[in-house]
């Protein structure tokens, strides 16, 4: 342990903890499943979690400040009902344009969110809850209870899942996937390197704190929102790319396995803590024994609900306890090794 205390920081250990245990979940249905290596079953997993991913990372930006956002899943579906209504009855719209029409009625969405929670003041699991409803029920009404068809979208968008950046043998990493990590490394470094990434951990950390040193915290929570939305509309892009046909219910449920994939990842869910690359491993996770379970067991999706729900369960456990435990752990060694420095100042050092 202390070897492992000597060379990781918290999230660290527990990206690597997550990492093996992909690893040995994906061993262990390899020998269950036959042809589980299969590259049509890659392509199917990846092309899965990147949609996830995308929304791990909308929902991470909000829980660092020790916020949530249940209405992603509602943001998707309406983006992806919205643009697919439109590319239905214009086939030639260029596709940068349709996806930043989907990306800016996302960041609407998420404009009324955070203008509610940052400076209306009420709790963001109240406003997130209400307007979760609130867009499928503008959903159902814009749709007029028509569905958008495969048929009646450009030839472009139906490829777009299929097309690859490049292959491995018969392993295709398509533009899809390449698009999601782009998000996550792009959010990664903004949390890593700038000094909105250390504000938005500062507010989650402690928010009168923060306040307190001069940080805009309102319109930092604010700003998280923003690019909630943004992203969730991204993904109903990303959502409507890969099935094509969407109904009412595009997105259900989504806003669940995003949150899953953030707290199993390793961010936490009171604020503060927590890294794009834990989320993103998270995404991983819980989307590889998805597709496992289908293929070993053809679990029912009620059991497939009720394994995430424990895997959060678990995931909050382990951080109230374990990681708690090292993070005291970890406190102690710098204090230990900051006491050492001061019994031995460097030499020419004057103290007086």
């Amino acid at each position: 342990m202390s070897r492992l205390m000597r060379h990781f920081q918290p999230e660290q250990l527990r990206e690597l903890v997550l990492f093996i245990l992909i690893l040995l979940m994906m061993f262990f249905f390899s020998t269950q499943i036959q042809n589980y290596f299969s590259p049509r079953f890659f392509n199917r997993v990846s092309t899965s979690v990147a949609i996830i991913a995308v929304l791990a990372v909308a929902q991470t930006l909000v829980v660092l400040t020790a916020n949530i956002d249940l209405s992603i899943g509602s943001i998707v579906g309406f983006t992806a009902y919205f643009g697919g209504q439109i590319l239905a009855h214009n086939n030639d719209m260029p596709p940068l344009l349709i996806v930043f029409i989907a990306i800016g009625m996302g960041l609407i969405m998420g404009l009324i969110n955070g203008a509610l929670v940052a400076y209306g003041g009420v709790p963001s699991i109240i406003v997130t809850l209400g307007t979760l409803a609130i867009y499928r029920s503008a959903l159902v009404q814009f749709s007029g209870a028509q569905t958008v068809l495969t048929a009646n979208l450009p030839e472009w968008i139906l490829e777009l899942p299929r097309m690859n950046v490049f292959s491995i043998g018969k392993l295709d990493f398509r533009v899809m996937v390449a698009l999601a990590l782009a998000v996550v490394l792009l959010f990664h470094f903004i949390l890593k390197y700038t000094s909105y990434g250390r504000r938005l951990y500062a507010i989650g950390s402690n928010s009168e704190a923060a306040e307190m040193a001069g940080i805009p915290s309102k319109r930092i929570v604010f700003m998280a929102f923003l690019l909630s939305g943004a992203l969730s509309g991204l993904a109903g892009f990303m959502f409507l790319a890969r099935f094509g046909t969407i109904t009412v219910v595009a997105g259900l449920g989504l806003e669940f396995a995003a949150v899953g994939a953030v707290v199993v990842g390793g961010v936490n869910i009171f604020g503060g803590s927590g890294t794009m690359l834990g989320a993103l491993l998270g995404a991983t996770l819980i989307n590889i024994l998805d597709q496992s379970l289908i293929r070993w067991m053809a679990i029912s999706e009620f059991w497939r609900d009720f394994l995430l729900g424990f895997l959060i369960l678990m995931s909050v456990a382990l951080d109230a306890v374990v990681m708690n435990r090292l993070k005291r752990l970890w406190a102690r060694k710098d204090m230990a090794i900051s006491g050492r420095r001061d019994e031995h100042p460097i030499e020419g050092v004057s103290h007086g």
